[in-house]
C-alpha cells in the first residue's frame, strides 16, 4: 500500500525534480515545451509505456508545443515516493526524446 508523504517529504524529495510544482500538497505537476506538436506526442508515447510498465498513470495534457503532466496516487490521496520515483524516469524520457530529436535534424 503506497502512503502519502508529508508537504515537507514532497519538498525534500521534490530537490530531485527541477521544474515540477507542488500543487495543494496532494500533486505534483510541470509543464515541458517542445519545438513542435509530433515531439511532445513523442514524449507522451515514452511516458506512456514508463506509466504503463510501473502500473501507474499521470494526467497527461497536450497543448500543441506544451505538455503538462501530474502526478498523485488515488489510494494515498496524495504525492507518494512512487509518484516522485516517475517524475525522475519522465525528466530521463524528455532529454531522450530532446536529444534524438535534435540528433535527427
Amino acid at each position: 500500500m503506497l502512503t502519502a508523504l508529508t508537504p515537507l517529504e514532497i519538498q525534500l524529495e521534490g530537490k530531485k525534480l527541477q521544474n515540477w510544482k507542488i500543487k495543494n500538497d496532494k500533486w505534483i505537476e510541470r509543464k515541458y515545451m517542445f519545438k513542435d506538436y509530433m515531439q511532445g506526442i513523442q514524449f507522451v508515447s515514452a511516458i506512456g509505456q514508463i506509466a504503463e510498465k510501473n502500473q501507474h498513470h499521470p494526467f497527461i495534457n497536450v497543448q500543441y508545443k506544451a505538455v503538462i503532466v501530474s502526478l498523485s496516487s488515488w489510494a494515498a490521496k496524495g504525492v507518494t515516493a512512487l509518484d516522485i520515483d516517475l517524475a525522475v524516469e519522465f525528466e530521463k524520457a524528455y532529454e531522450q526524446v530532446n536529444h534524438t530529436i535534435s540528433s535527427i535534424r
